[in-house]
């Protein structure tokens, strides 16, 4: 079984470390740049989450990987704190909680996966990074919880408990 690699390489994409700054279609405010495609990292990363995570070994061939490993990983933890929700609008104030509270990165303790990501060089870089990190963890968060929610409010038995259709 291949793994699945990114295919949003871009020679030209900026660098945090040695993590890819790919453009995103989001609502948030962030420094990534937009895009305009109808593909992005984001829908990559959701696209291939079920195959990703059966994978014990992942050979890392490009900067965009390290983004999709990212996100793959904010995704796991995002759906565990989802599994205990059971409105629509509890399930929304999590993901917002969870995107936006202080979180590590890169060279922090507590970052998962640190032997793979070079830590920012400068403030500058670090600023950077956790501004864009914190975008695609609102930006991921958002696109996931609609499609967990709306599958569990037409399917209970798909994923937990019964979320019920709450005014919010």
């Amino acid at each position: 079984m291949l793994a699945y690699h990114s295919s949003l390489v871009d020679p030209d994409s900026k660098l945090i470390g040695n993590t890819a700054l790919l453009p995103i279609r989001s609502q948030f405010k962030g420094r990534a740049p937009r895009e305009t495609k109808d593909i992005d990292i984001v829908d990559e990363a959701i696209y291939y989450l079920k195959a990703s995570v059966f994978f014990k070994n992942y050979e890392i061939k490009n900067e965009a990987d390290r983004t999709l490993i990212y996100i793959t990983l904010y995704i796991s933890q995002f759906l565990k704190k989802l599994q205990k929700c059971n409105f629509k609008s509890q399930g929304e104030k999590e993901m917002y909680t969870l995107g936006t509270t202080n979180f590590p990165i890169p060279g922090e303790p507590g970052f998962p996966c640190n032997g793979i990501y070079a830590k920012p060089a400068n403030k500058q870089e670090d600023e950077m990074m956790r501004a864009c990190l914190q975008q695609l963890r609102q930006e991921t968060g958002l696109r996931h919880c609609e499609k967990v929610l709306t599958l569990r409010m037409i399917n209970p038995a798909s994923g937990g408990p019964a979320l019920g259709r709450d005014s919010s």
